[in-house]
């Protein structure tokens, strides 16, 4: 099923969808929207300080938002991403015009290349990257269901029905700079 061109435009005017990935649901929007990505971090009363992901189909729809890498770098990134079931987020060295609603505090940006196909399809079909944040309040549990974004955030977003990935946890995260894996 292609996404309708009102989600289209729905995320192009700053709408915030929930949707599936590949172990919870994500709160996501277009991430040049500071209004939508602002109304991202109210929902879940998460600071803006602490950064947010962006994940898309493929690494050129991230690669505006990130500094230039070499090959070497690229080709780990992209090795990891293959990985069927497990996402992996990396810290990159954010591009100087990346917008701090995105980054934070920080000099890097949280970036992922997707193989689950629901959030694959939202950014190809979308035609660029999304935020993909856990869809929950900030410190408590993630939504696994829809049913559970509903009852979280009620009409506030759009939800996209859709079943998680086989995934038990969230995505490994690991800084491409020093290959720390921040998050298991």
């Amino acid at each position: 099923m292609a996404i309708s061109r009102s989600l289209r435009h729905f995320l192009k005017s700053g709408g915030v969808i929930a949707y599936p990935t590949e172990s919870i649901f994500g709160l996501g929007c277009d991430p040049g929207n500071r209004k939508a990505v602002q109304r991202i971090l109210r929902l879940k009363g998460r600071p803006q300080r602490k950064g947010l992901i962006l994940v898309a189909d493929r690494l050129s729809k991230l690669q505006s938002y990130m500094a230039p890498l070499n090959s070497a770098k690229t080709s780990q990134m992209l090795q990891s991403w293959q990985n069927p079931v497990r996402g992996h987020t990396w810290l990159v060295p954010a591009a100087r015009h990346c917008p701090k609603w995105l980054t934070g505090k920080h000099t890097t940006l949280a970036v992922r290349v997707s193989n689950h196909a629901l959030t694959a399809r939202l950014s190809r079909e979308s035609g660029s990257a999304l935020v993909s944040t856990s869809a929950n309040r900030s410190g408590c549990q993630p939504a696994k269901t829809a049913r559970e974004c509903y009852r979280l955030f009620g009409r506030q977003v759009r939800v996209i029905k859709g079943m998680t990935g086989r995934a038990k946890k969230p995505s490994i995260i690991q800084d491409l700079a020093s290959s720390k894996i921040i998050r298991p």
